[in-house]
């Protein structure tokens, strides 16, 4: 089996690790999940990995809150998840380095893109919280921002859905799911499973999106070796 590409970034909702239970972290998953990310760095890929923090705090929960406070109370639980996803990654033996955008030097390195480079390519995995480290700004757009900046062929959007529908599929049961759709198309039907503003540093970068579900079997590994899942945006 060979990979495809040589760098990815993958981002991975908080959503995702809290499994069945709604918020928190589930172990299974965590494991599930660190089990996928470790299959890939061995086809010899490396992993840029951006990760949210909606199982704990999402910035929009704050109504009544300043929106730059609520803001930085997510990127902080982003925090949180990483330090998760280091800690389990290596207890398995896979080299792996916290980068955060907010200056947090007790618990993680802050955000460098020479010092991320060069822990890529000494084969580490680089897992970058806080975000872009700005409010009003999505993990969605972290993730785009640090593909552009790292040079990733591949921004692997990992979903509790297998692909892009043209709708919601929970609330209909007709939606169908999309194959392929180009950046200017998947803005113009305003579709939902990335913010616009990722989608347009992608389109300018020209850095494709696969949209999977993560719990696929092997999603991950597939995904990198150019199997046909999930929906991709280029």
């Amino acid at each position: 089996m060979q990979a495809k590409y040589k760098r990815v970034i993958i981002k991975l909702s908080g959503e995702a690790l809290a499994g069945d239970k709604g918020n928190g972290i589930d172990e299974g998953v965590l494991q599930a999940v660190t089990d996928q990310i470790i299959a890939v760095t061995k086809l010899g890929v490396q992993v840029g990995i951006i990760v949210g923090g909606g199982n704990f705090w999402r910035g929009r929960q704050g109504r009544e809150m300043d929106r730059a406070t609520a803001d930085h109370m997510g990127m902080l639980a982003t925090v949180i998840n990483a330090l998760a996803l280091q800690d389990a990654l290596e207890r398995k033996g896979a080299p792996t380095r916290v980068q955060t955008a907010l200056n947090i030097t007790r618990v993680a390195e802050p955000y460098i893109l020479r010092k991320a480079l060069t822990h890529l390519d000494n084969n580490r995995i680089v897992i970058f919280a806080c975000g872009t480290g700005n409010p009003y700004f999505t993990t969605d757009t972290a993730a785009a921002l640090r593909a552009a900046e790292i040079g990733a062929e591949m921004l692997l959007l990992a979903k509790n859905v297998d692909g892009i529908y043209d709708s919601d599929p929970k609330l209909n049961p007709n939606a169908k799911k999309l194959k392929e759709v180009s950046y200017k198309d998947y803005i113009a039907q305003g579709l939902k499973a990335m913010d616009t503003t990722a989608i347009t540093i992608c389109m300018e970068n020209k850095i494709p999106v696969l949209a999977f579900g993560l719990f696929e079997k092997d999603a991950l590994v597939r995904t990198v070796t150019g199997e046909e899942i999930g929906t991709i945006i280029k």
